[in-house]
Protein backbone atom coordinates (compact mmCIF):
# COMPACT_ATOMS: atom_id res chain seq x y z
CA UNK A 1 0.00 0.00 0.00
CA UNK A 2 0.96 3.52 -0.19
CA UNK A 3 2.80 5.94 2.20
CA UNK A 4 3.23 4.06 5.80
CA UNK A 5 1.29 1.26 4.61
CA UNK A 6 3.87 0.64 2.35
CA UNK A 7 6.72 0.70 5.17
CA UNK A 8 5.09 -1.33 7.62
CA UNK A 9 4.62 -4.30 4.75
CA UNK A 10 8.43 -3.99 4.73
CA UNK A 11 8.96 -4.01 8.21
CA UNK A 12 6.63 -6.98 9.09
CA UNK A 13 8.46 -9.43 6.52
CA UNK A 14 9.09 -12.36 7.01
CA UNK A 15 6.42 -12.81 9.80
CA UNK A 16 3.30 -12.29 8.22
CA UNK A 17 3.03 -12.12 4.64
CA UNK A 18 3.65 -14.47 1.41
CA UNK A 19 6.73 -17.03 2.20
CA UNK A 20 9.81 -16.65 0.48
CA UNK A 21 10.38 -18.57 -2.65
CA UNK A 22 6.41 -18.02 -3.64
CA UNK A 23 4.69 -15.98 -6.12
CA UNK A 24 0.93 -15.08 -6.00
CA UNK A 25 -0.82 -16.59 -8.71
CA UNK A 26 -4.13 -15.20 -7.96
CA UNK A 27 -6.72 -13.80 -5.20
CA UNK A 28 -7.28 -12.94 -2.44
CA UNK A 29 -10.32 -14.60 -1.48
CA UNK A 30 -12.30 -13.26 2.37
CA UNK A 31 -14.75 -15.45 3.46
CA UNK A 32 -16.85 -15.28 6.87
CA UNK A 33 -16.38 -18.79 8.52
CA UNK A 34 -19.11 -20.38 10.72
CA UNK A 35 -18.32 -18.62 13.87
CA UNK A 36 -17.41 -15.27 12.46
CA UNK A 37 -13.81 -15.08 12.29
CA UNK A 38 -12.51 -14.11 8.56
CA UNK A 39 -10.67 -16.64 6.21
CA UNK A 40 -8.18 -15.17 3.40
CA UNK A 41 -6.81 -17.35 0.95
CA UNK A 42 -4.54 -16.39 -1.70
CA UNK A 43 -3.00 -19.11 -4.58
CA UNK A 44 1.27 -19.20 -5.34
CA UNK A 45 3.12 -21.48 -6.94
CA UNK A 46 2.36 -25.17 -5.33
CA UNK A 47 0.10 -24.32 -2.77
CA UNK A 48 -2.66 -22.62 -1.03
CA UNK A 49 -2.07 -19.45 1.42
CA UNK A 50 -4.83 -19.39 4.28
CA UNK A 51 -5.08 -16.44 7.18
CA UNK A 52 -7.50 -17.06 9.82
CA UNK A 53 -8.40 -14.51 12.25
CA UNK A 54 -7.64 -15.07 15.90
CA UNK A 55 -11.03 -14.31 16.90
CA UNK A 56 -14.08 -12.86 15.39
CA UNK A 57 -13.43 -8.58 14.43
CA UNK A 58 -9.37 -9.16 14.91
CA UNK A 59 -7.30 -7.56 14.71
CA UNK A 60 -4.62 -10.57 14.98
CA UNK A 61 -4.79 -13.43 12.29
CA UNK A 62 -3.18 -16.49 12.44
CA UNK A 63 -0.70 -17.86 9.35
CA UNK A 64 -0.74 -18.25 7.00
CA UNK A 65 -1.06 -21.96 6.92
CA UNK A 66 0.64 -23.73 3.51
CA UNK A 67 -1.98 -25.89 1.70
CA UNK A 68 -0.10 -27.92 -0.65
CA UNK A 69 -1.93 -28.21 -4.36
CA UNK A 70 0.46 -29.15 -6.87
CA UNK A 71 -0.06 -28.52 -10.96
CA UNK A 72 -3.08 -25.72 -10.30
CA UNK A 73 -2.57 -23.08 -12.53
CA UNK A 74 -5.66 -21.21 -11.98
CA UNK A 75 -7.89 -21.22 -8.32
CA UNK A 76 -10.55 -19.86 -7.50
CA UNK A 77 -12.74 -20.00 -4.07
CA UNK A 78 -16.68 -20.14 -2.96
CA UNK A 79 -19.09 -19.70 -0.50
CA UNK A 80 -22.14 -21.33 -0.03
CA UNK A 81 -25.03 -20.19 3.31
CA UNK A 82 -23.58 -23.38 5.64
CA UNK A 83 -20.10 -21.47 5.26
CA UNK A 84 -17.88 -24.38 3.93
CA UNK A 85 -15.35 -23.04 1.66
CA UNK A 86 -15.00 -25.02 -1.73
CA UNK A 87 -11.75 -24.05 -3.51
CA UNK A 88 -11.65 -25.38 -7.13
CA UNK A 89 -8.39 -25.22 -9.39
CA UNK A 90 -7.54 -25.75 -12.91
CA UNK A 91 -5.00 -28.60 -12.64
CA UNK A 92 -1.89 -29.28 -15.15
CA UNK A 93 -0.59 -32.68 -15.18
CA UNK A 94 2.37 -34.31 -17.83
CA UNK A 95 4.94 -32.55 -20.10
CA UNK A 96 7.00 -33.46 -22.92
CA UNK A 97 6.44 -34.48 -26.31
CA UNK A 98 2.50 -35.37 -25.44
CA UNK A 99 -0.56 -32.99 -24.45
CA UNK A 100 -1.03 -32.75 -20.89
CA UNK A 101 -3.51 -34.15 -18.81
CA UNK A 102 -5.75 -30.94 -17.87
CA UNK A 103 -9.04 -31.35 -15.04
CA UNK A 104 -10.67 -29.65 -12.60
CA UNK A 105 -9.87 -30.59 -8.76
CA UNK A 106 -11.57 -29.17 -5.76
CA UNK A 107 -10.94 -29.33 -1.98
CA UNK A 108 -13.78 -27.99 0.85
CA UNK A 109 -12.98 -26.75 4.10
CA UNK A 110 -15.87 -26.97 6.29
CA UNK A 111 -14.47 -24.97 9.46
CA UNK A 112 -12.51 -21.77 9.96
CA UNK A 113 -9.00 -22.60 10.74
CA UNK A 114 -9.21 -26.63 10.05
CA UNK A 115 -7.42 -28.81 7.52
CA UNK A 116 -9.05 -28.74 3.98
CA UNK A 117 -10.40 -31.83 2.65
CA UNK A 118 -8.11 -33.87 0.51
CA UNK A 119 -7.94 -33.30 -3.37
CA UNK A 120 -10.61 -35.20 -5.74
CA UNK A 121 -10.94 -34.56 -9.25
CA UNK A 122 -14.40 -33.37 -10.88
CA UNK A 123 -13.09 -34.00 -14.57
CA UNK A 124 -13.27 -31.82 -17.38
CA UNK A 125 -15.94 -31.63 -20.28
CA UNK A 126 -13.67 -33.04 -23.10
CA UNK A 127 -14.20 -36.09 -24.82
CA UNK A 128 -9.84 -35.93 -26.15
CA UNK A 129 -7.47 -35.24 -24.12
CA UNK A 130 -5.43 -32.97 -26.58
CA UNK A 131 -8.39 -30.43 -26.16
CA UNK A 132 -7.96 -30.29 -22.46
CA UNK A 133 -5.32 -28.12 -22.41
CA UNK A 134 -6.87 -24.94 -23.96
CA UNK A 135 -9.79 -25.31 -21.46
CA UNK A 136 -10.42 -22.13 -19.56
CA UNK A 137 -10.95 -21.15 -15.72
CA UNK A 138 -13.22 -22.44 -13.26
CA UNK A 139 -16.19 -20.54 -12.02
CA UNK A 140 -17.60 -21.92 -8.77
CA UNK A 141 -20.99 -21.01 -7.00
CA UNK A 142 -22.48 -22.69 -4.48
CA UNK A 143 -26.63 -22.70 -3.86
CA UNK A 144 -28.94 -22.76 -1.39
CA UNK A 145 -29.39 -26.36 -0.81
CA UNK A 146 -25.06 -26.91 -0.96
CA UNK A 147 -24.17 -28.23 -3.95
CA UNK A 148 -21.64 -27.29 -5.67
CA UNK A 149 -21.59 -25.80 -9.40
CA UNK A 150 -18.66 -25.48 -11.41
CA UNK A 151 -18.36 -24.14 -14.81
CA UNK A 152 -16.05 -23.72 -17.29
CA UNK A 153 -15.32 -22.58 -20.59
CA UNK A 154 -13.84 -25.48 -22.90
CA UNK A 155 -11.50 -25.40 -25.90
CA UNK A 156 -14.28 -24.23 -28.39
CA UNK A 157 -15.34 -21.39 -26.37
CA UNK A 158 -18.34 -23.71 -25.39
CA UNK A 159 -19.81 -23.47 -21.27
CA UNK A 160 -19.87 -26.41 -19.47
CA UNK A 161 -21.64 -26.89 -16.53
CA UNK A 162 -21.03 -29.78 -13.67
CA UNK A 163 -22.76 -29.79 -10.00
CA UNK A 164 -23.55 -31.97 -7.29
CA UNK A 165 -26.87 -33.76 -6.62
CA UNK A 166 -29.63 -33.49 -3.93
CA UNK A 167 -26.83 -36.30 -2.30
CA UNK A 168 -23.35 -34.82 -2.98
CA UNK A 169 -22.62 -36.90 -6.09
CA UNK A 170 -21.17 -35.09 -9.32
CA UNK A 171 -24.01 -34.92 -12.69
CA UNK A 172 -22.71 -35.30 -16.02
CA UNK A 173 -21.26 -32.36 -17.31
CA UNK A 174 -24.05 -30.34 -19.33
CA UNK A 175 -23.39 -27.86 -22.35
CA UNK A 176 -25.46 -24.87 -21.71
CA UNK A 177 -25.04 -24.73 -26.03
CA UNK A 178 -23.35 -21.57 -26.54
CA UNK A 179 -20.45 -20.28 -29.02
CA UNK A 180 -17.63 -17.94 -28.54
CA UNK A 181 -17.34 -17.26 -24.64
CA UNK A 182 -14.32 -15.88 -24.02
CA UNK A 183 -13.75 -16.03 -19.96
CA UNK A 184 -15.39 -18.23 -17.06
CA UNK A 185 -18.80 -16.63 -16.36
CA UNK A 186 -19.55 -14.56 -13.14
CA UNK A 187 -22.28 -16.44 -10.86
CA UNK A 188 -24.63 -15.34 -7.99
CA UNK A 189 -26.50 -18.08 -6.04
CA UNK A 190 -29.73 -16.53 -4.96
CA UNK A 191 -31.62 -16.90 -1.34
CA UNK A 192 -34.41 -18.31 -3.73
CA UNK A 193 -32.18 -21.27 -4.49
CA UNK A 194 -31.43 -20.15 -8.44
CA UNK A 195 -28.22 -19.48 -9.58
CA UNK A 196 -27.64 -16.38 -12.20
CA UNK A 197 -24.92 -16.33 -14.51
CA UNK A 198 -23.17 -13.78 -16.89
CA UNK A 199 -20.56 -14.75 -19.43
CA UNK A 200 -18.51 -11.85 -22.17
CA UNK A 201 -18.26 -12.61 -25.74
CA UNK A 202 -16.12 -10.70 -28.13
CA UNK A 203 -19.32 -8.45 -29.20
CA UNK A 204 -21.41 -8.51 -25.85
CA UNK A 205 -22.14 -10.96 -23.04
CA UNK A 206 -24.54 -13.66 -22.26
CA UNK A 207 -26.76 -14.42 -19.57
CA UNK A 208 -28.35 -17.71 -17.86
CA UNK A 209 -30.61 -18.02 -14.75
CA UNK A 210 -32.81 -21.50 -13.42
CA UNK A 211 -35.50 -20.64 -14.13
CA UNK A 212 -36.85 -22.64 -10.40
CA UNK A 213 -34.04 -24.58 -8.17
CA UNK A 214 -31.90 -27.59 -9.58
CA UNK A 215 -33.03 -26.73 -12.89
CA UNK A 216 -30.67 -26.35 -16.04
CA UNK A 217 -29.89 -22.72 -16.12
CA UNK A 218 -32.03 -21.19 -19.72
CA UNK A 219 -30.50 -18.66 -21.31
CA UNK A 220 -31.84 -14.70 -20.24
CA UNK A 221 -31.89 -11.58 -22.18
CA UNK A 222 -28.50 -10.06 -23.64
CA UNK A 223 -27.34 -7.52 -21.45
CA UNK A 224 -25.93 -4.60 -24.38
CA UNK A 225 -22.59 -4.25 -23.08
CA UNK A 226 -19.65 -5.95 -23.98
CA UNK A 227 -17.94 -6.44 -20.65
CA UNK A 228 -13.62 -6.60 -20.17
CA UNK A 229 -13.23 -10.33 -19.84
CA UNK A 230 -12.03 -11.07 -16.05
CA UNK A 231 -14.27 -7.71 -14.89
CA UNK A 232 -17.39 -9.59 -14.09
CA UNK A 233 -18.86 -9.95 -10.11
CA UNK A 234 -22.44 -10.81 -9.03
CA UNK A 235 -24.71 -9.92 -6.21
CA UNK A 236 -28.04 -10.65 -5.20
CA UNK A 237 -28.98 -7.36 -4.54
CA UNK A 238 -32.74 -8.08 -3.93
CA UNK A 239 -34.44 -11.34 -2.69
CA UNK A 240 -33.99 -13.56 -6.19
CA UNK A 241 -32.37 -10.88 -8.09
CA UNK A 242 -28.78 -10.49 -9.74
CA UNK A 243 -27.06 -7.43 -10.74
CA UNK A 244 -23.66 -8.03 -12.14
CA UNK A 245 -21.09 -5.06 -11.96
CA UNK A 246 -18.27 -5.16 -14.64
CA UNK A 247 -15.84 -3.38 -16.80
CA UNK A 248 -17.44 -1.85 -20.59
CA UNK A 249 -14.72 -2.82 -22.49
CA UNK A 250 -15.70 0.12 -25.12
CA UNK A 251 -16.50 2.74 -22.95
CA UNK A 252 -13.66 1.64 -20.06
CA UNK A 253 -16.17 2.92 -17.21
CA UNK A 254 -17.64 0.58 -14.81
CA UNK A 255 -21.48 -0.59 -15.43
CA UNK A 256 -24.44 -2.52 -13.44
CA UNK A 257 -26.37 -4.87 -15.32
CA UNK A 258 -29.53 -6.59 -14.64
CA UNK A 259 -30.70 -9.68 -16.70
CA UNK A 260 -33.99 -7.64 -18.57
CA UNK A 261 -32.85 -4.21 -17.47
CA UNK A 262 -30.71 -1.20 -19.13
CA UNK A 263 -27.33 -1.44 -18.37
CA UNK A 264 -26.47 1.59 -15.73
CA UNK A 265 -23.03 3.57 -16.06
CA UNK A 266 -21.42 3.81 -12.91
CA UNK A 267 -18.38 5.89 -13.81
CA UNK A 268 -15.07 5.34 -12.44
CA UNK A 269 -12.16 4.65 -14.31
CA UNK A 270 -11.60 0.74 -13.25
CA UNK A 271 -8.41 -1.19 -14.95
CA UNK A 272 -8.23 -4.41 -16.15
CA UNK A 273 -9.51 -6.42 -12.65
CA UNK A 274 -12.03 -8.02 -11.47
CA UNK A 275 -14.63 -5.96 -9.60
CA UNK A 276 -15.64 -6.41 -5.60
CA UNK A 277 -19.56 -6.03 -4.57
CA UNK A 278 -20.74 -6.49 -1.22
CA UNK A 279 -24.60 -6.15 0.08
CA UNK A 280 -24.52 -4.18 3.23
CA UNK A 281 -26.81 -1.57 5.71
CA UNK A 282 -25.85 1.98 5.50
CA UNK A 283 -27.38 3.92 8.11
CA UNK A 284 -30.09 1.62 8.01
CA UNK A 285 -30.75 1.40 4.45
CA UNK A 286 -29.85 -1.22 2.12
CA UNK A 287 -26.74 -0.44 -0.21
CA UNK A 288 -24.34 -1.82 -2.04
CA UNK A 289 -20.36 -1.14 -1.63
CA UNK A 290 -17.94 -1.57 -4.91
CA UNK A 291 -14.39 -1.48 -4.98
CA UNK A 292 -11.78 -1.96 -8.16
CA UNK A 293 -8.11 -1.19 -8.79
CA UNK A 294 -8.36 1.84 -11.16
CA UNK A 295 -5.94 2.31 -14.19
CA UNK A 296 -3.03 3.71 -11.92
CA UNK A 297 -3.12 1.07 -9.80
CA UNK A 298 -4.76 2.85 -7.20
CA UNK A 299 -7.75 0.98 -4.93
CA UNK A 300 -11.12 2.80 -5.26
CA UNK A 301 -14.12 2.11 -2.62
CA UNK A 302 -17.91 3.21 -3.89
CA UNK A 303 -21.13 3.09 -2.58
CA UNK A 304 -24.79 3.41 -3.84
CA UNK A 305 -28.40 2.63 -2.85
CA UNK A 306 -29.19 -1.18 -3.51
CA UNK A 307 -30.34 -1.47 -7.13
CA UNK A 308 -30.47 2.81 -7.13
CA UNK A 309 -27.37 2.89 -8.96
CA UNK A 310 -28.86 5.42 -11.63
CA UNK A 311 -29.14 8.04 -8.51
CA UNK A 312 -25.50 7.92 -8.49
CA UNK A 313 -22.23 5.81 -7.52
CA UNK A 314 -20.32 7.46 -4.37
CA UNK A 315 -16.78 6.92 -5.52
CA UNK A 316 -13.31 7.74 -3.20
CA UNK A 317 -10.03 7.11 -3.60
CA UNK A 318 -8.45 4.98 -0.64
CA UNK A 319 -4.78 6.66 -1.37
CA UNK A 320 -3.82 2.87 -1.49
CA UNK A 321 -1.74 1.36 -4.41
CA UNK A 322 -2.44 -2.75 -4.89
CA UNK A 323 -2.00 -5.37 -7.33
CA UNK A 324 -4.42 -7.89 -8.20
CA UNK A 325 -7.94 -7.83 -7.58
CA UNK A 326 -9.65 -6.16 -3.98
CA UNK A 327 -12.38 -7.71 -2.04
CA UNK A 328 -14.99 -6.86 0.02
CA UNK A 329 -16.83 -8.71 3.58
CA UNK A 330 -18.57 -8.37 6.73
CA UNK A 331 -16.61 -9.05 9.83
CA UNK A 332 -17.73 -10.97 12.68
CA UNK A 333 -18.92 -7.70 14.08
CA UNK A 334 -20.61 -6.92 10.66
CA UNK A 335 -18.06 -4.07 9.77
CA UNK A 336 -17.25 -3.73 5.92
CA UNK A 337 -13.56 -5.19 5.49
CA UNK A 338 -11.71 -4.42 2.55
CA UNK A 339 -9.00 -6.28 1.28
CA UNK A 340 -6.18 -6.23 -1.02
CA UNK A 341 -2.66 -7.60 -2.04
CA UNK A 342 -0.02 -4.95 -1.73
CA UNK A 343 3.01 -4.54 -4.07
CA UNK A 344 5.06 -6.93 -2.46
CA UNK A 345 2.49 -9.41 -2.22
CA UNK A 346 1.39 -9.08 1.46
CA UNK A 347 -2.15 -8.64 2.07
CA UNK A 348 -3.81 -5.40 4.14
CA UNK A 349 -7.01 -4.76 4.99
CA UNK A 350 -8.95 -2.02 6.23
CA UNK A 351 -12.34 -2.09 8.30
CA UNK A 352 -15.67 -0.10 8.57
CA UNK A 353 -15.51 2.68 10.99
CA UNK A 354 -17.83 3.35 13.78
CA UNK A 355 -20.40 6.14 12.71
CA UNK A 356 -22.54 7.37 9.63
CA UNK A 357 -21.62 6.41 6.30
CA UNK A 358 -18.81 4.69 5.05
CA UNK A 359 -15.29 5.49 6.04
CA UNK A 360 -12.62 3.05 6.58
CA UNK A 361 -10.38 2.87 9.46
CA UNK A 362 -6.34 2.54 9.10
CA UNK A 363 -4.65 -0.79 7.19
CA UNK A 364 -3.32 -2.95 8.74
CA UNK A 365 -1.12 -6.24 7.84
CA UNK A 366 -1.67 -9.90 8.07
Amino acid sequence: MAGSVRDRVTAARPAGGTPAGRTVRSGPWLLTGHDGRLLAYTHVDGAVLRWTENRPGGPDWLGPDVLPVEGVSELTVAQGRNRYAHLVGRRVRGTGETAPAVDLVYAIQYQAGRPLSEWRSAGNPHAKRERTAQMGAPTAVVDTSGALHILVATAEGRLALRREDARGRWEPWLDLKVAAVLDAPAAVATSTGQTHLLAPTGTGALTWCQPRPGAVPERGPDPGVVPLPGSARGLETSPGRATFYLTDAVGGGAVAVRPGSWPVPLGGNPGDGRHAALATTLDGHPCTVLAHRDTEGRLVLGACGAEAEHHGVWWTDTGAVCQGDPVLAHDGLGRVVLMAQTEDGGLALARQDDGPGLTLGDWSLL
